[in-house]
């Protein structure tokens, strides 16, 4: 089977992908979300696959199974993981319409990473339509909580990524048309700072402003920052009157390191900024964690596959760690041979300006269609 030859087309990958992405479907709107994988899942219904349907829990949307026909059907195959929720609301559409501009295509969600899942299942279909048995069964598995660290889909990612041979995941190329191949580690936190209420304007010296804690505690946290992890507050809440001195404010914090050692460090030093000053609580804990993912041999034999299958397609495919975690570090991680970024190319991801490149689309699709035609 040479993908070379398949009919893939980006003008019709491109309106059947037009839908998927204005089917807005922000990770903390379930029911949008579930929307999304309801397209997906009568899509994959259609191609022949059995639809199973897992149930969202912490208020999260589902998850959505498909199984596509295949002799070895039970067998240990290739799963392929993305994820369908995004970091965009919904109404951000009119805001970043659906438009083509030259060899770019824009709209929410096109890139991180509706574009990948889509060439995906083209690269199913076409190889389905050429009446070719792939010598391995295909999983495909798209979750609703990546955005936020997985925190509701880690358990099935692990487990179904435990019967397969093979993850790939469709989340964005590289800019130099690279795929991923390990992914730094990445541990969330939730901080609050409790003070002591009182009248901002008539009594404002007895108050103690959780504000003024948290705006200390911003400062500090940034400036642990160094080349071995990474450290950023990306989330504030505070106060509910401006004529009252605040008694809670809330935030979440992020950090990543290329080392697990390194982020274990960056743990410790978060967790030690808890404590009392001038009678104020500070209080960090713990939010979900991206295990370091660092390629084996395994993962290092997959690319090599992917690589010779892009050099016959007249392509390099050159391979790097990433920062920006995904659902390939719990897999990676797990020593499943696991290869990354084989989804579109494009920029601006998490902007009002995310788009992808359209050649992407059939180039992608052709590097998908022939590993899974040849992995074995």
């Amino acid at each position: 089977m040479n993908p070379a030859n398949l009919p893939f087309d980006s003008e019709a990958m491109l309106q059947g992908l037009r839908g998927w992405v204005e089917c807005e479907s922000p990770t903390w709107d379930a029911g949008a979300v579930n929307r999304m994988l309801d397209i997906s899942a009568r899509e994959m219904a259609v191609m022949g696959a059995t639809i199973e349907r897992i149930a969202g829990r912490q208020g999260f949307g589902g998850v959505i199974r498909a199984r596509f026909p295949h002799p070895k059907q039970g067998e240990p195959g290739i799963l392929i993981a993305g994820h369908m929720d995004t970091v965009h609301p919904v109404g951000t559409i009119e805001k970043l319409k659906w438009r083509r501009e030259g060899s770019k295509c824009y709209g929410p969600g096109i890139y991180d990473m509706k574009g990948g899942n889509y060439l995906s299942l083209e690269a199913i279909r076409q190889l389905a339509r050429a009446s070719f048995t792939t010598p391995l069964p295909i999983t495909v598995l798209f979750t609703p909580d990546e955005e936020v660290g997985t925190p509701s889909t880690r358990d099935i990612i692990e487990a179904e990524a435990a019967r397969n041979k093979y993850v790939l995941v469709p989340e964005p190329g590289r800019a130099d048309n690279g795929v991923t191949t390990g992914r730094y580690a990445i541990a969330r936190f939730n901080l609050e700072a409790t003070g002591r209420p009182s009248h901002a304007g008539a009594t404002l010296s007895a108050g103690r402003s959780a504000i003024r804690e948290m705006a200390r505690q911003i400062l500090a946290i940034d400036a642990m920052t160094s080349e071995d992890c990474t450290f950023s507050v990306g989330i504030v809440h505070g106060g509910q009157w401006v004529n009252c001195v605040a008694t809670t404010a809330t935030g979440e914090a992020l950090s990543m390191a290329k080392r697990q050692a390194d982020l274990d460090r960056g743990v410790e030093r978060m967790l030690a900024l808890s404590g009392t000053t001038n009678d104020v609580t500070f209080k960090v804990t713990r939010g979900v964690t991206r295990p370091v993912w660092e390629p084996d041999a395994g993962t290092m034999a997959l690319y090599e596959k992917a690589r010779g299958i892009a050099k016959s397609l007249g392509a390099e495919l050159p391979h790097a760690s990433a920062g920006g975690g995904s659902d390939g570090n719990f897999t990676g991680a797990m020593g499943i041979p696991t290869l990354d970024g084989l989804g579109v190319r494009g920029g601006n991801g998490h902007t009002l300006e995310e788009y992808i490149e359209i050649e992407s689309l059939v180039e992608r699709g052709r590097l998908m269609a022939g590993l899974l035609a040849t992995l074995a």
